[in-house]
């Protein structure tokens, strides 16, 4: 028996505690560092499409997330009035790719940190630089180094160990819009979700297990700006006009359920690692929302990574696998995503015009297929 390889990933959202699973799972010795003072997130809404959904079955928890979700039975595009635009056959997308469900951010958070138990998960850890040291990496952080065989940079779009190994990488990009999120108690049972589009703005509903509506809205606007009178009361004066139930349930939400976010995105790498280090989730790859893939490439990343370190002799020879793998896949979506946010936030009438009657002319079946290359993905054996 050689000895126990060991790792030390540094951030524990959700790419980082599916790493954590994967790797523990193959008899690695696991270290999370996460900066937060615990680990969890505040309350909002996720989607997992398909893709996710079967990279959660690979590490074993699939069927847990899915008892504690939401499976979408509708979805589609309206205009500001509610006009339909394209309905999506959820179903369908059932039939072809899988389940898509809806679950609490924190309720998955949750279900990830219990099934990471046999890794050590360390909250309050700051990392400060990230180095080579031979045959190992060092981590320095707030409480001291750690060193091991394989660290995994799961910190974020602002990640601390990109920052230290890739110190020319391009910095994060503002994508010309901000993004509200809230959670919402609806009163009454929301008949369909899906997304409405107007001239720079787009507002989001999906109902979630326990009730309550996940909402969601974006609007062009410069970096840092703020509502005047708080964002609740921002987000009432943009869509107090839009089709019901949009405007309900903006009086029945409360201010302090509003969270307010900016949206950036990373320009592609040219690599994912560096030695021993390898780059994972919104470290590598942060795009913007619009495709809804943002959890879903990191777990896969996750569990593509530990599949290569069990199918290569050397950690540098499954890192090198890893990058040829994830690079590409993950950089197309990001570009799709980008284009999507690009179109879905123009302001200019005749555009939202002509963008609202080809989205009404094309079937739905085409929208389907061209969904193929991102939800089709399969986990590595």
């Amino acid at each position: 028996m050689g000895e126990q390889r060991t790792a030390v990933v540094v951030g524990g959202g959700i790419g980082g505690l599916a790493t954590a699973i994967a790797l523990s799972g193959r008899g690695w010795r696991v270290e999370v560092l996460e900066r937060a003072p615990e680990f969890g997130e505040v309350g909002a809404g996720l989607s997992v499409w398909p893709n996710g959904v079967r990279a959660l079955d690979a590490i074993g928890i699939g069927e847990q997330v899915r008892s504690r979700a939401m499976i979408e039975t509708g979805a589609g595009f309206r205009d500001w009035s509610g006009k339909w635009l394209s309905r999506t056959d959820i179903g369908e997308v059932n039939r072809r790719y899988g389940p898509l469900v809806m679950i609490h951010r924190a309720r998955l958070l949750e279900i990830l940190r219990e099934a990471a138990s046999g890794a050590t998960l360390r909250a309050g850890v700051t990392v400060q630089r990230v180095q080579a040291a031979g045959r190992q990496v060092e981590v320095m952080h707030d409480t001291g180094v750690a060193r091991a065989d394989l660290v995994v940079g799961a910190d974020g779009i602002n990640s601390a160990v990109r920052r230290s190994l890739w110190p020319r990488s391009p910095q994060p990009r503002y994508a010309g819009y901000t993004a509200w999120r809230l959670l919402v108690d609806p009163g009454a049972t929301l008949g369909e979700g899906g997304e409405s589009w107007g001239r720079g703005e787009r507002v989001g509903l999906a109902p979630l297990p326990d009730g309550q509506i996940y909402m969601f809205a974006t609007a062009n606007a410069s970096a840092g700006e703020h509502g005047p009178d708080g964002e609740l009361a921002e987000l009432r004066r943009r869509f107090a006009g839009w089709h019901d139930p949009i405007p309900a349930l903006l009086q029945r939400a409360d201010e302090d359920a509003v969270m307010r976010h900016d949206l950036y995105e990373l320009p592609p790498l040219e690599t994912f690692v560096s030695g021993r280090t390898a780059l994972l989730g919104d470290a590598a790859h942060a795009m913007t929302p619009n495709l809804g893939q943002g959890a879903c490439q990191a777990l896969e990343d996750a569990v593509t990574l530990a599949a290569l370190l069990d199918r290569h002799p050397t950690v540098e020879a499954a890192l090198d696998a890893y990058d040829r793998d994830r690079r590409p896949r993950s950089q197309m979506i990001a570009r799709r995503s980008h284009r999507i946010g690009a179109i879905a936030q123009w302001s200019h009438r005749p555009a939202a015009a002509l963008r609202n009657r080809i989205m009404g002319l094309t079937p739905p079946s085409a929208m389907l297929r061209s969904l193929a290359p991102v939800l089709g993905w399969r986990p590595p054996t």
